[in-house]
């Protein structure tokens, strides 16, 4: 990515633009993302931007425009989609609806053109040249390596679903009228050039999506064209329109946005009814019952808030300093959902060392740890009340990548372990340990130690010590690609 960075001057600006605008020039060398972690991800993304200055001043905030003069930059950005890159894909088989969608800004509204079925790339194409249509390309990680590659290491560094869509709009047109989101967004701008206007939030961090009226919003507070290398993020609740210039060739950008139901109130509805249900088998208060016919009041009773604000008082003392694992159904969604390693293959199949398995005396490690969630819930195969609580380990090695994102279009299965509650420990250890010898793991015997070792044999693969090790030092352990667990003996 470029070093040298310095204010915007040289192109010209339509309109204000107070928001944060970065021009950066070209610097020697080739210019791609730097993928060695997801946070060196990040950081290569909104560079010259440096994370800590995004996140306490842009993120959930107000927007940052970076405009960068790099053609190595803007050639990356080129072969991540184009608009040639159509006729291989249907080729493939997508269809209207499902995978594209073909649309037009008439008179503030959003005007649909789709077909029925399957979509060719002539008709497409001549949708686009004499209907003047946006072709919106919808989750394109699922067919392009690159942003399967970018979109695995974000959704590591934020612990959250990262989707993408493609936007194709010829020169002298628009797709979508103005509108929010619900979702943070990251434009990246591929090919052409893209004139944006965006207006203050009528609900800032929104949690729906929302068409608004012109006469409504307003002027725009921000107006800027981008062009290829160009980066473009706005909170959720932003309200944004873009056209592409006449006289100029199509545009296309790649829209990658995430925090999608992910906000504090999100997690209070997940969090607390665990809580609720885990206090209540403890508390004789909470499992009396309501007074009579409350349920049938129009109005709460001065009684029943003053009772309801207690237990949640008492609900806020349990929870202060708790160090227990939160019971929580969006780590499961989350993992169930995501994408799978980028390093592991798609679909990649989960393998045995022959049948084998760590021993006493062997080493362990795990791998893959942003593409595991571990976590603790009433026993899942149990169908009465007194439900025993279980550790689970879901992880993502085995999702679809042809799915992701795609919606409820087929039941998705979860893959992971259950063990009792008393190997907790243990499996933390694990988890925070670079290495570990199973003899150390935090379990009463011996035995027990080699049946969490065999009760996780089908995730094991039997791996090798990198390098020399110098007194003191932990071992590194190199395994197979494919599996949660490495091990040495």
């Amino acid at each position: 990515m470029p070093k040298k960075a310095k204010a915007a001057g040289s192109r010209k600006e339509e309109g204000p633009v107070p928001c944060k605008q970065m021009k950066v020039e070209a610097a020697g060398g080739p210019s791609a993302f730097n993928f060695d972690s997801p946070s060196s991800l990040f950081e290569s993304l909104i560079s010259p931007i440096k994370t800590e200055t995004f996140f306490k001043e842009f993120w959930e905030q107000k927007p940052l425009l970076i405009q960068r003069d790099d053609p190595a930059l803007a050639t990356y950005y080129g072969s991540l989609f184009k608009l040639t890159d159509l006729k291989s894909l249907c080729s493939q088989g997508v269809y209207y609806g499902r995978d594209v969608n073909v649309c037009r800004c008439v008179s503030g509204k959003k005007k649909v053109l789709n077909k029925d079925g399957k979509a060719h790339f002539l008709q497409l194409r001549k949708d686009f040249d004499q209907k003047r249509a946006t072709i919106q390309f919808h989750q394109p990680q699922r067919f392009k390596d690159e942003l399967w590659r970018i979109q695995e290491k974000l959704e590591c560094y934020f612990g959250s679903l990262v989707g993408s869509n493609v936007y194709i709009t010829p020169a002298g047109s628009q797709g979508l009228p103005p509108h929010y989101d619900d979702v943070e967004v990251f434009i990246l701008q591929l090919e052409g050039e893209k004139h944006w206007r965006l207006y203050h939030p009528t609900v800032p961090l929104a949690r729906e999506y929302s068409v608004e009226a012109e006469e409504r919003i307003g002027r725009p507070v921000h107006e800027f064209t981008l062009k290829p290398g160009d980066l473009l993020y706005f909170p959720r609740g932003t309200i944004h329109q873009a056209d592409t210039p006449a006289g100029l060739a199509h545009s296309t950008h790649v829209t990658i946005s995430t925090y999608q139901n992910n906000s504090w109130g999100d997690f209070l509805l997940d969090t607390i009814p665990g809580l609720v249900f885990d206090t209540a088998e403890e508390d004789v208060e909470l499992r009396a019952g309501i007074p009579r016919q409350l349920i049938l009041q129009v109005e709460s009773t001065a009684v029943a808030t003053r009772r309801l604000s207690g237990f949640l008082r008492m609900l806020a003392d349990r929870l202060e300093g708790t160090t227990e694992l939160l019971s929580s159904d969006m780590k499961k969604d989350f993992i169930m959902h995501r994408l799978p390693p980028y390093s592991a293959g798609d679909g990649a199949e989960l393998s045995a060392p022959g049948g084998k398995f760590p021993r006493l005396d062997s080493v362990v490690r795990l791998q893959f740890k942003d593409h595991i969630v571990l976590t603790v819930l009433p026993d899942q195969d149990q169908s009465d009340e007194a439900q025993e609580k279980m550790v689970y380990i879901y992880h993502s090695l085995k999702n679809r990548r042809e799915t992701h994102m795609m919606g409820n279009q087929e039941e998705t299965e979860s893959h992971g372990l259950r063990f009792p509650l008393s190997h907790l420990d243990a499996l933390k250890q694990i988890w925070n340990s670079s290495a570990i010898s199973v003899k150390d793991l935090k379990l009463t015997t011996d035995e027990e130690k080699e049946n969490l070792m065999r009760g996780t044999q089908h995730l094991w693969t039997k791996g090798s010590y990198r390098g020399c090790l110098q007194d003191g030092e932990k071992p590194e352990i190199e395994g197979g690609k494919n599996s949660i667990f490495t091990w040495k003996d």
